[in-house]
């Protein structure tokens, strides 16, 4: 594979762009079982054409189910990771989530948790996988993916290092809603509906923490809204404004905090894992990301074996947002040709030059 330079008279930043060029790497394509349960993963295993004895990372994704090439926002996130590392001397595996491609499995009955136990697998496999080094083998999230690769790391000593792309060390709830403020926040909204949604966001986020485990879950969500709804219609007949345009989409929010994704990630303790990994760990997060704020990054290193893991290196970089790619010029791209903007190159090469710089 090769990449190519894209430069445009307003872009400062060059983005890597991905052709094929089959010669430059091995690819296979792999199913395995899980030693657990019933689940059959399917995955592409990349590594150098020449060589033996390599390190290897495991690329765990973020929220939503996905296959193993990670597209998101026209990107294939995971193939131009895979690529770059693969380039540079190491083995990656890449894999479909649960209930997607050759993985089995229900996606939408599953919690981080069982995603981290689904990374454990990869991890094992790839023990016994030929010219792989077991003992250099690690694990790289994305979103939600950060949460699931600090549990797996937290569980099994065989996880040598963590690489965190815009990856959660918060706790389940502090995330939702610092998220959700950022979003609100950044809305071409009112100041007024601002507030009001931020005031309905926390009681609804508070009291999903509260019911996590009741059996009843979805109906105590719906009275807590229908009692601020009333507070809330009281306050805005009072306003000049007579048009009510206000609206918090309940109808969906409340069926997803019963589910066992929301119940789990809402209890979510991101320092009961962090605490007990010291395995070196790098995280990046860019300043315009709205959905892990960049607060995200000091948990990294304030919860990281309790704040004893001293290998805990943090980029902010300036200019990128969730998917580490420049905010600005991802606006200029339309769904037919966002594919053309890749990771910013200070990314991988922040990457590259840690594990070297480490021994991986």
């Amino acid at each position: 594979m090769r990449f190519f330079l894209r430069l445009t008279i307003t872009m400062v930043l060059s983005l890597l762009i991905l052709t094929v060029d089959a010669q430059e790497y091995i690819a296979d394509s792999v199913v395995f079982k899980s030693s657990i349960d019933t689940l059959q993963y399917g995955a592409t295993i990349t590594k150098p054409n020449t060589g033996s004895n390599f390190a290897a990372i495991v690329i765990v994704s973020g929220t939503g189910p996905q296959d193993r090439e990670g597209t998101m926002g026209g990107t294939k996130w995971f193939t131009i990771l895979a690529d770059h590392l693969t380039k540079n001397g190491y083995a990656v595996l890449r894999m479909d989530d649960r209930g997607v491609g050759q993985t089995t499995g229900a996606y939408e009955v599953a919690t981080t948790y069982d995603f981290a136990q689904d990374a454990l697998q990869a991890v094992a496999f790839l023990k016994k996988y030929p010219e792989i080094d077991p003992e250099r083998i690690g694990l790289l999230g994305h979103s939600e993916g950060g949460a699931a690769i600090s549990i797996a790391a937290s569980q099994s000593k065989d996880v040598k290092f963590l690489i965190s792309l815009s990856g959660l060390a918060m706790n389940g709830l502090d995330a939702l809603i610092t998220q959700n403020e950022s979003l609100v926040n950044a809305a071409p909204l009112k100041d007024r509906e601002k507030k009001r949604f931020h005031e309905v966001n926390a009681l609804m986020f508070a009291k999903a923490y509260q019911y996590a485990d009741s059996t009843n879950t979805e109906q105590k969500m719906n009275e807590v809204y229908e009692n601020w709804r009333k507070r809330d219609s009281a306050f805005f007949a009072l306003q000049e404004d007579k048009f009510d345009t206000f609206r918090f989409p309940i109808h969906r929010y409340a069926p997803q905090v019963a589910t066992p994704w929301y119940r789990y990630f809402v209890r979510y303790n991101a320092e009961m894992y962090l605490g007990d990994v010291m395995a070196p760990i790098l995280a990046i997060n860019g300043d315009r990301d709205n959905m892990v704020v960049p607060h995200n990054l000091e948990m990294w290193k304030k919860y990281a074996g309790r704040g004893k893991n001293k290998q805990v290196e943090t980029h902010l970089l300036l200019g990128l947002n969730h998917l580490l790619q420049p905010e600005e010029l991802n606006k200029q791209y339309d769904g037919t040709n966002r594919e053309k903007i890749g990771l910013a190159p200070e990314v991988l090469t922040i990457i590259t030059n840690w594990l070297k710089m480490n021994s991986f």
